[in-house]
């Protein structure tokens, strides 16, 4: 019987998922397996849409249909705990099983804060992530710096420090230092991570820390609490999930693994934050990138945890509709004494939309000088 801190190596006795899988298929059976035994009414999954770039959610209701979500698509993640709220009733009507990354993970959590999902009724399975690239930058880094077609590609991943592709007629490697030291590689809130491994999650799972002969056909699994622990016990003794303790020396290069990232991470974060200067500096850098603002509202509307039926920053007493800050509109010198009807700095609506929000995940403004938000279309 499994127990919350056992650490296993973990993989399915389904033929069809192993072959598609990339780490012996453990979170695919697991789900597989939850389905079929009504544990969850449905499974809330991304798989590949038209190619590699596009993650499509799915939510999945037949055990059959798993299979074609295996794997892992670092080029085309999304964000899947507003979803939860905005399309699944917060999980109040059903039971749904869910894979998730940290980011994930909290959104999730912050939402159960507010009362908006109710995490009674989500079983989670976390993933290791070591980051991930937009489709966009994706593309234009596989064309510009691999030098091949991106349409060529069948598959990515990122491992042991590298970007690797497999295209038609070959693969090839960059390291991620030199990718991201040139402009290109993981979204920036990535780099800045420090949640690496989803230990919130009913079940962390992931490569690092798999060796030996099941390097590649299992998958490290960390039991985090109770519910994660039923799980992975019926379905090992129903025989749809094996299972076997996680060799000492795994443990030890997972930490080993995970230590390196979050150094990683605490590296773009002096390097990122150093760029905004301090005190006054800094302001007056925010007052001047938030000035851009034309108050379109996808940040709010990509916010994984905005659920505000009425958001305060489209309030009209609060934030002046239809116009932008003078600084925004074109010809505008700073200083300039041209009368101009505008609402004040377009700074208070970030403040006031962050006081809101506070306590917030790192998966909310990224503190980007050059891009307050991922979403941002005069960014």
């Amino acid at each position: 019987m499994a127990a919350k801190g056992d650490m296993v190596y973990a993989w399915t006795t389904d033929k069809e998922i192993a072959d598609k899988a990339e780490l012996g298929g453990a979170v695919t059976g697991l789900f597989k397996f939850a389905l079929e035994k009504k544990i969850v009414d449905a499974v809330l999954v991304v798989k590949k849409g038209t190619d590699l770039y596009d993650a499509v959610p799915t939510l999945v209701t037949d055990p059959a249909e798993l299979k074609n979500t295996a794997g892992s698509l670092h080029c085309g993640t999304l964000l899947l705990s507003k979803l939860v709220k905005k399309y699944l009733e917060g999980a109040e009507t059903m039971k749904i099983g869910m894979t998730v990354k940290g980011c994930d993970m909290m959104g999730l959590y912050e939402l159960a804060k507010r009362q908006q999902v109710n995490l009674d009724n989500i079983v989670m399975i976390g993933v290791n992530c070591g980051g991930s690239v937009s489709p966009v930058m994706a593309r234009k880094m596989i064309t510009e710096k691999f030098q091949i077609d991106p349409d060529t590609v069948h598959k990515e991943e990122i491992d042991k420090g590298q970007f690797i592709i497999e295209y038609e007629g070959g693969h090839k490697g960059i390291s991620m230092d030199e990718l991201e030291e040139e402009g290109y590689g993981r979204r920036t809130n990535c780099r800045r991570c420090k949640l690496k491994i989803p230990r919130g999650a009913d079940l962390a799972c992931g490569n690092w820390g798999v060796i030996g002969d099941k390097a590649g056909k299992a998958t490290f699994v960390e039991v985090c609490s109770q519910k994660g622990a039923d799980l992975l016990s019926q379905a090992e003794k129903a025989g749809v999930i094996k299972t076997e303790k996680a060799n000492e020396k795994g443990i030890e290069v997972r930490g080993k693994v995970e230590s390196a990232m979050l150094k990683l991470g605490d590296k773009w974060r002096a390097k990122d934050f150093a760029g905004l200067g301090e005190g006054r500096t800094r302001l007056e850098k925010i007052v001047k990138e938030t000035s851009k603002c034309i108050k379109c509202y996808s940040c709010i509307e990509a916010c994984p945890i905005c659920y505000c039926v009425e958001c305060s920053t489209r309030k009209p007493y609060l934030v002046t509709p239809g116009e932008v800050h003078k600084e925004a509109l074109p010809g505008y010198t700073r200083g300039s004494t041209t009368e101009l009807h505008v609402p004040p700095d377009p700074v208070l609506t970030y403040l006031r939309q962050l006081h809101q929000l506070w306590p917030v995940p790192g998966t909310l403004p990224d503190g980007d000088p050059k891009r307050p938000l991922h979403a941002c279309p005069a960014g």
